[in-house]
């Protein structure tokens, strides 16, 4: 994803997801076209309150234009994080978002649950774990609460619908990175 290396991406993310954060909530101007974000790009945008989670969406796979996926992931952490009912104005003050940019996800060879656990790097991966139709990411950020590689990775299972205690020789997985970027506290 060949993004212009002459511009500052965060603030620019960081301003495009809370304006499509206000036009949907609170009826303010959508954002702007921006031929700078044009490229395919892979996001996620996570919202809290009061350092409290608030909502969180986002795409593991560059499939639109980088302006189009952090809108929608935006809109999505507001409105359809299916944790959370829709955010309501009144929440715009208090609220903190976060955008991450993602690589583009590794594929890993694992022959069981030991050789999966060595090959992730908590603090720097992100994971993505499939079984089927069943699939889960955590960001890498979510290693702040999970740093045990072993229940981090039995909270994925879980959050695919899996038993923790699921072999692991049977799933596949990817790891990636993120660029993320949040606001400051107000």
């Amino acid at each position: 994803m060949p993004l212009p290396p002459d511009i500052e991406l965060g603030p620019i993310l960081l301003a495009r997801a809370r304006q499509a954060i206000h036009h949907e909530v609170a009826g303010d101007a959508a954002p702007a076209d921006d031929e700078r974000l044009a490229d395919r790009g892979a996001s996620f945008v996570t919202l809290t309150r009061s350092g409290d989670l608030r909502g969180c969406i986002g795409s593991v796979r560059a499939q639109r234009s980088l302006a189009d996926d952090v809108v929608d992931n935006a809109i999505g952490a507001a409105t359809r994080d299916p944790r959370f009912p829709p955010l309501e104005h009144k929440e715009l003050d208090n609220l903190r978002v976060e955008v991450s940019l993602l690589s583009e996800p590794s594929f890993l060879e694992f022959a069981d649950e030991d050789e999966l656990v060595a090959l992730l790097r908590p603090n720097i991966d992100g994971v993505l774990l499939f079984a089927g139709c069943r699939s889960a990411t955590f960001l890498p950020q979510v290693w702040e609460q999970l740093r045990d590689p072993k229940i981090f990775l039995a909270a994925l299972k879980q959050k695919a619908g899996l038993a923790p205690d699921r072999p692991a020789n049977n799933l596949m997985a990817a790891t990636y990175t993120v660029r993320k970027w949040k606001e400051s506290p107000s």
